[in-house]
């Protein structure tokens, strides 16, 4: 599955052609996000997010206990460029305790990600990315001239990260490792040893440690690992709002890093989004100051959910191949004998109003990211769609064919 744009710059036939440098103007198309451009507002079963149920701002309210005179006497100025204090000293005291200096306040993580990278790559630097991962911390390095370096997360390990792999990819050249844990989107992560021994192997290399927490607030059957940019000083991590919170449309995000690269961000983000919005912010001060409460009902419907879905699996063994995941609410099942899940995936839609993920987004079209974070209901129905469309496609393919789940030679990095 390709996605394209065209290419909107004017052509000069009669001007020397200059040598090829990198541009952000090149970067990758967004699989995801093109995927999901021309369905998500058409589904009637939502069964692809990453992110868990979503709130209502009056739920929201109800649950934070937010009056609405405290709305109505918000100024509509702009914030500081970092963040505005309480939100920033939320953040830290829930994060990152006595660090306050160091956090900012982003439009998601997925600005945080964009500017920090920005920050601290060159054309030349070596980059070492996951793969499967989300499409942000592997296409902007590549767009800004690094030289990425693939640690393979593979399907025969069930995606578990294999540290010594990563000692094969990393070298004097390496500027940044950049890892999403609890990851998008198998659900992986690595134990406390395997934690302790990424940290170390970094640490020695001097490089900068990129970590996307996104999912950190939801760990099963292990305790949520502890943020790295505590005991690594050359480290940014990255928190939001829009997976564990279920606040997507609130937009708000953060990033944990070193004075230097927060320099080096707030420059770029004078040209980028100047400032977040103080009315996200005040909302999003409210939820982190009291983030058990929105945390906890969404922790609970995610075990459940989890328990469906390893129950639906174990129920399809012909049929499903689940990795079970360890953290987030996405999961990426195989499904032996369909080699790519595209059609299946447009199928569900057009058939069931079913929205899902098909795995070549992510490298791997013999998969689903199916996320389990929404309402049980949708969840089983859903389940049970995906189901009588792979059935569908198995009976009507006489020449079944045999998916691995590895990546496609040739698949564009996402």
């Amino acid at each position: 599955m390709t996605f394209s744009a065209p290419d909107p710059r004017p052509t000069t036939p009669d001007r020397p052609t200059a040598p090829a440098l990198p541009a952000l103007g090149d970067i990758e198309p967004a699989l995801l996000e093109d995927w999901f451009r021309t369905r998500y507002f058409d589904a009637r079963t939502d069964i692809s997010s990453s992110g868990a149920q979503n709130y209502t701002l009056g739920r929201l309210r109800a649950v934070l206990g937010i009056e609405s005179g405290e709305l109505d006497a918000l100024m509509f100025r702009d914030s500081p460029s970092l963040g505005c204090d309480p939100l920033r000293e939320a953040v830290a005291a829930r994060y990152a305790p006595g660090r306050t200096e160091r956090v900012m306040i982003t439009h998601g993580s997925t600005e945080a990600i964009f500017l920090a990278l920005s920050a601290i790559v060159r054309p030349g630097d070596e980059v070492v990315v996951l793969r499967p991962v989300y499409q942000s911390l592997s296409s902007v390095a590549a767009a800004l001239g690094a030289t990425l370096r693939v640690w393979e997360l593979r399907p025969e390990d069930g995606f578990v990260p294999d540290v010594s792999r990563l000692r094969e990819l990393t070298g004097p050249r390496t500027r940044a490792v950049v890892v999403n844990f609890p990851h998008n989107p198998t659900g992986t992560m690595p134990d406390e040893d395997g934690y302790r021994e990424l940290l170390s192997h970094v640490d020695s290399l001097g490089c900068y440690l990129l970590w996307d927490a996104a999912f950190a607030d939801l760990a099963y059957d292990r305790d949520p690992l502890p943020d790295p940019s505590a005991v690594l000083d050359r480290c940014v991590s990255f928190g939001t709002l829009s997976k564990s919170y279920g606040l997507p449309g609130l937009r708000i995000g953060w990033c944990l890093a070193p004075p230097e690269v927060l320099t080096a961000m707030v420059r770029l983000r004078d040209y980028v989004s100047i400032s977040t919005s103080p009315l996200n912010e005040l909302i999003a001060t409210r939820v982190l100051q009291r983030a058990d409460r929105v945390l906890r009902p969404l922790r609970e419907q995610a075990v459940r959910n989890r328990a469906l879905l390893t129950a639906w699996a174990a129920e399809h063994p012909g049929l499903v191949d689940l990795p079970v995941p360890r953290g987030g609410v996405s999961a990426f099942p195989l499904f032996p004998g369909v080699p790519d899940m595209t059609a299946v995936c447009e199928r569900l839609l057009a058939e069931d109003g079913v929205l899902v993920v098909p795995g070549a987004c992510f490298g791997h079209p013999g998969r689903l990211r199916i996320g389990f974070g929404g309402p049980t209901d949708e969840l089983r129905d859903g389940l049970d769609a995906v189901v009588r469309a792979v059935e569908k496609t198995l009976a009507e393919s006489p020449d079944r064919g045999t998916a691995t789940g590895g990546a496609v030679p040739g698949t564009p990095m996402t």
